[in-house]
């Protein structure tokens, strides 16, 4: 479900109401523990969290307009999803996240490529999500971006 708010505020602001508290806190715990030089943005009608034009001038090479996303959160037609790059990308990182799910929730892990869809919005792992987004600086997760898509 692709939002056409203008900000993260009036994203947060059109959803449902049985979604808008666990929204906001995974905004919240996100926005806290993400390292400095990631910005806040409307990114492919989600809330991104992306290397700024400021940082990476070349921007995104699918669409160079756009910045080099990194993380989005996003309120889908049945779940609330968190695409985290670095978990696809970096394979230390996708076995320390699926061992520490595993330890800090009762649910079953559901998770695509990058995507972890939570469809009871009472058991997001918030401290969890809070970690996966600490653990890679905007520096580390450019090396890896570029190992990637540079030939």
């Amino acid at each position: 479900m692709r939002s056409i708010a203008a900000t993260p505020d009036e994203y947060i602001e059109n959803l449902p109401d049985d979604r808008k508290p666990a929204m906001k806190e995974l905004r919240k715990v996100i926005l806290k523990n993400l390292p400095k030089g990631f910005a806040e943005c409307m990114n492919y009608g989600m809330l991104g969290y992306v290397i700024p034009h400021s940082l990476y001038s070349a921007g995104y090479h699918c669409d160079p307009k756009q910045p080099v996303p990194f993380m989005n959160i996003a309120s889908q037609k049945n779940f609330i999803a968190v695409y985290h790059m670095g978990v696809y990308a970096d394979k230390k990182l996708l076995d320390w996240f699926t061992k520490e799910y595993a330890k800090q929730s009762t649910t079953k892990l559901d998770m695509g490529k990058s995507c972890v869809r939570f469809k009871k919005f009472d058991q997001i792992p918030y401290k969890l999500i809070g970690e996966l987004a600490s653990k890679m600086t905007p520096k580390d997760w450019l090396v890896m971006y570029e190992k990637y898509t540079k030939k």
